[in-house]
């Protein structure tokens, strides 16, 4: 089998990026996962690829669905709890936070997949998405600046469906040159952010570092929008490839937190553009 997984700026799935020659990591893991689920030895890929079609254990697209869909309830609701809980309780963005990352970097660095750990990662992401969003729509609100939650996440939610409708119809490829040019911005964009990030504890554009010097920092805000626009495509080129390549039906809730944790990080870009954006006006 050839099938290669697309390069993406998610840790959680760049454990199936291929390498250059054989059947590849992804495929290799999943047929020694399934072995060893199985009581046996590896066995060939011929007999893998039989078990996996036969016996209904491997991935489909409705498994990315369903679980992507539990993981984006949970996070829902829990944006909700941190919304409420945070004017009382400043600590919860913190313990939302923490607990991202903790749960987050576990799931992505762990070999098996764990649904309760995925689960775990989209509790508290949910926490620290609503304690921000709520400290963001104070600030505007003292901006008279009415709707930046809302606008973000109909933001979020239009970025996806236009990343989706790109993909799909392939006016946007994802080839060899759309993973350089990503890769190439991605790095630039991390390096600037960092600086960002130095310049901000020294007062530089408010507090905001570099996002909130002038127009530039509206510019930078705008490409780290479109970075995490982009990166939606690599996602879903790694669920395609992981359909095609037959992963166990399990791959589905890595695929899904892949999926969730460039959402994450794309409504977090709108939030902060629209709030940079409100303070200009």
């Amino acid at each position: 089998m050839t099938t290669r997984f697309s390069q993406t700026t998610n840790p959680i799935l760049k454990r199936y990026e291929a390498p250059a020659k054989g059947d590849g990591f992804a495929y290799a893991e999943g047929q020694s996962a399934y072995t060893q689920a199985a009581g046996g030895s590896a066995g060939t890929q011929a007999e893998f690829e039989t078990i996996t079609a036969g016996g209904g254990a491997r991935l489909t697209f409705p498994d990315v669905v369903v679980k992507s869909t539990i993981l984006f309830v949970i996070t829902v609701v829990m944006a909700f709890v941190g919304w409420a809980l945070v004017p009382s309780m400043p600590a919860v963005l913190w313990i939302g936070l923490i607990g991202a990352l903790a749960f987050g970097l576990t799931s992505a660095f762990k070999k098996e997949v764990s649904p309760i750990l995925v689960s775990l990662y989209a509790t508290f992401a949910g926490l620290m998405l609503g304690s921000i969003s709520w400290a963001y729509d104070q600030m505007a609100l003292a901006q008279n600046y009415q709707g930046l939650v809302s606008q973000a996440i109909i933001g979020t939610l239009t970025a996806f469906g236009v990343m989706l409708f790109l993909y799909g119809t392939g006016i946007v490829k994802v080839n060899g040159k759309f993973k350089r040019i990503f890769m190439a911005a991605m790095i630039s964009y991390f390096i600037i952010a960092m600086a960002s990030l130095v310049g901000a504890l020294f007062g530089v554009g408010g507090g905001w570092g570099f996002y909130g010097v002038g127009i530039w920092g509206l510019l930078l805000c705008a490409a780290g929008v479109l970075l995490a626009s982009f990166a939606l495509m690599l996602d879903f080129e790694a669920i395609k490839q992981g359909i095609a390549m037959g992963l166990p039906e399990r791959e589905s809730w890595r695929l899904s937190f892949g999926l969730l944790v460039t959402l994450v990080w794309l409504y977090l870009e709108i939030l902060r553009f629209l709030s940079i954006l409100a303070g200009r006006d």
